[in-house]
């Protein structure tokens, strides 16, 4: 593992990308993607109890005007429970939304998304039997879709949602291990298309 840069290249995304925040532990490039480790205790939440936040996840970031599409396959080695990677669009701190392949309380890998307007919104998806899945995040408009998928070709729609700020947003990549000893997230498979998603429910 190299030591996390400031910049970072990823084939098939346009431009450079940049760490926000705490950079990973380390990271590694690959040809079409990218492992991220996540540091223990490592997380991206704001209560909604207003019991308390933390936004120390290491986040790799690339601004985005107008519409598109960011796709990765992403498998995470899971040590305890909330142990995640994916995809993320982040405005400021109190608007964001992830969408990551997560380590349940039940021992089972699930989709999870999680968005933030103030305070995080959590929500379980679907069961993820293998060791991985394909994750997608597509702007449309002012507003955001959260897609994922089994073979990377029908996509089930997990959240459509809108962040209400103002601003261009970053996409890219995250990792967490908020009650664990760290995780380690890896991404491959990346595509980025600045294009709109046509359809939100058909399995486009």
């Amino acid at each position: 593992m190299t030591h996390a840069a400031e910049q970072v290249g990823i084939p098939r995304i346009p431009v450079s990308l940049r760490w926000d925040g705490k950079a990973a532990g380390s990271y590694l490039p690959q040809d079409d993607g990218l492992v991220i480790d996540a540091r223990p205790g490592a997380d991206l939440f704001v209560s909604p109890q207003r019991t308390g936040e933390v936004l120390d996840a290491p986040k790799l970031l690339a601004h985005a005007q107008g519409d598109f599409l960011l796709s990765a396959r992403v498998s995470v080695g899971h040590c305890r429970s909330h142990d995640a990677g994916g995809l993320l669009v982040w405005l400021n701190d109190r608007a964001w939304a992830k969408l990551g392949l997560e380590m349940s309380a039940q021992n089972e890998p699930e989709t999870v998304s999680v968005v933030t307007r103030g305070a995080s919104d959590r929500a379980s998806g679907f069961v993820v039997t293998g060791d991985h899945v394909w994750l997608r995040v597509a702007r449309v408009d002012s507003a955001y879709a959260f897609h994922a998928s089994l073979d990377g070709r029908y996509w089930r729609l997990i959240r459509h949602f809108a962040l209400y700020a103002s601003g261009a947003p970053s996409y890219g990549f995250f990792a967490q291990s908020p009650v664990g000893d760290g995780c380690s997230a890896t991404f491959d498979q990346i595509t980025f298309e600045p294009r709109r998603l046509a359809q939100l429910i058909d399995g486009s």
